[in-house]
């Protein structure tokens, strides 16, 4: 397109007077209509590139006041959690409990937990030498893995009872979840598994990432109505991720749950870890590591300016283990 319109010369000034049946020569107006076309197409241009900024670019200037992709939440219930509890993996069980794993050397166990009293009704513990990590339910089975450990186990629902231990292809265990068929898995990188439960063989992997940047520290899974949901190691945040393709379709930010138990005085917590969903009544909870409550929450999309960078507190560097 031109830089600029053209004007047409105005035609030179004749020595004969007008007649009536001549029309009277006038100089060209300058073309305005191709000015105004011009700059409706530079502005339309600029519009359609400011509504392609990233996301997070509305958000440094507080406009993302309509976001569908960042999620703030709302406490529906309130339920007691074993304080003492290392939360690494977690999912409901039906009938008003959850299946639990917890962590750390000589503490780690598999559990079977009412949801209403947070009382263990069934309790499996493990060797000092296991490190309890992420666990899901698939048919009558409770598949666990263990962290800086290409091992896990496989423990029947109704007593907790281990009878199998299996070897995966992941580079550690931290986190599984199933959507019914195959097993998801991840081990704190940016990668996310599918696994086949019969085998243990990986058959699928995908590099998660936001916006074309790869998301680290993936940690306990869950799987929610087609998407599947990550907690991010040392974050508030939960990625929701669209596990074909690898890519981050939204976050959860829950920062005000771990702020609202420190201004309780409930200073041993550690970091936001578990996520249960019921599909049959839609109830989503979460929890922390040594948290003592449990909360169903709500989602609602971010209608307010949130004034912060996702890549700064849901995207953490990645973080190595050396394995023993």
């Amino acid at each position: 397109m031109a830089g600029g319109s053209m004007r047409k010369k105005p035609n030179k000034r004749s020595n004969l007077k007008p007649q009536p049946s001549m029309p009277r020569p006038l100089s060209s107006p300058p073309n305005y209509r191709k000015i105004s076309v011009f700059v409706s197409i530079l502005l339309f241009v600029c519009v359609t590139l400011l509504l392609r900024m990233s996301t997070d670019m509305w958000i440094v200037f507080g406009f993302n006041t309509h976001s569908n992709h960042l999620y703030s939440i709302e406490v529906v219930n309130e339920f007691p959690h074993d304080p003492k509890a290392f939360t690494q993996g977690l999912l409901y069980g039906g009938d008003d409990t959850l299946f639990e794993s917890t962590g750390l050397h000589g503490q780690s166990s598999v559990r079977k937990v009412a949801l209403q009293t947070g009382k263990v009704e069934v309790l499996q513990k493990m060797d000092y030498s296991e490190f309890g990590e992420g666990l899901t339910l698939l048919g009558e089975r409770l598949f666990q893995v263990t962290w800086l450990k290409n091992t896990g186990f496989i423990y029947d629902r109704n007593n907790i009872s281990k009878f199998e231990k299996f070897t995966h292809q992941m580079q550690d265990g931290w986190g599984l979840a199933t959507d019914g068929k195959v097993l998801f898995g991840t081990d704190g990188t940016s990668t996310l598994y599918q696994i086949d439960p019969e085998t243990l063989k990986v058959i699928k992997k995908q590099t998660v990432k936001s916006k074309g940047k790869e998301v680290h520290n993936l940690n306990e899974l869950e799987y929610v109505n087609g998407e599947v949901w990550a907690n991010v190691w040392q974050t508030d945040c939960i990625a929701r991720i669209a596990h074909k393709e690898g890519v981050v379709l939204g976050w959860i930010l829950l920062h005000n749950l771990r702020e609202g138990l420190l201004a309780a005085g409930k200073r041993d917590i550690d970091v936001l870890n578990g996520i249960a969903w019921d599909g049959d009544n839609n109830r989503l909870f979460v929890t922390g590591k040594l948290w003592p409550k449990l909360y169903e929450i709500k989602l609602h999309p971010m209608r307010k300016p949130f004034h912060g960078v996702i890549e700064q507190i849901c995207m953490p560097l990645p973080v190595h283990f050396t394995k023993p």
